[in-house]
């Protein structure tokens, strides 16, 4: 009974406080508003198809990525608290989208060669949905 009320705790825990992108064919982001001031953001869970990129983009209200402020490299799989460092400054406040993209159409394999708009190393779709899950920063 106990163990019981823990899990059911911590996973409405998990679920208000986590912003968790859609599962697309098992692929996902999750994340939690979270403090910045470090100069990295991490996201807690991501499953990716093939090696490839967490890409932490600025975002707002309008849900669509802006410029790109950090990024790491992912391995296929399950990867657990992955850390970006920030290359700019991020205000508490500010919206992050964490979103999966791609390995490949670049030049050198990993080597992060995506800027926005561009086909080298982008965003991964599922059902022309990015798989992302958008923070706040503290």
């Amino acid at each position: 009974m106990k163990r019981n009320l823990i899990a059911m705790t911590l996973g409405a825990t998990l679920l208000s406080g986590a912003a968790l992108a859609e599962a697309h064919g098992g692929l996902m982001v999750a994340g939690s508003d979270q403090d910045v001031s470090g100069g990295t953001v991490t996201a807690e869970k991501i499953v990716a198809g093939a090696n490839g990129w967490l890409v932490v983009h600025r975002t707002d209200d309008s849900g669509k990525p802006g410029p790109v402020v950090g990024h790491a490299p992912l391995k296929k799989g399950e990867n657990m608290d992955v850390s970006a460092i920030l290359t700019e400054p991020v205000n508490s406040g500010d919206k992050l989208m964490l979103m999966l993209h791609a390995e490949d159409g670049g030049m050198k394999t990993g080597v992060f060669e995506y800027t926005l708009g561009a086909k080298e190393d982008g965003p991964i779709k599922v059902d022309d949905k990015l798989v992302m899950a958008v923070i706040s920063a503290k």
